[in-house]
């Protein structure tokens, strides 16, 4: 099912979105649809990254810096 709804782009943007419409021969829907699936499945990526990590330690970033200077990493 479809949901008509209105976006607003900037001008560069939207004439970039267009010109990439007619070369691959895709609606400009089609071209955003896919985008925004793509941006949702990296976010699903990323939450199930934090899910797989929740028992890890927390490690505060003030310790993470000294360690890696008193290893000469930094």
């Amino acid at each position: 099912m479809q949901k008509r709804t209105t976006v607003y782009l900037d001008s560069v943007v939207d004439r970039a979105l267009r010109l990439k419409a007619a070369e691959t021969d895709r609606t400009v829907s089609d071209l955003v649809n896919e985008a925004v699936k793509l941006a949702l499945a990296e976010d699903a990526e990323d939450l199930s990254a934090f899910d797989e990590r929740a028992s890890e330690p927390n490690l505060p970033f003030e310790d993470v810096v000294k360690e890696l200077r008193r290893r000469g990493k930094i």
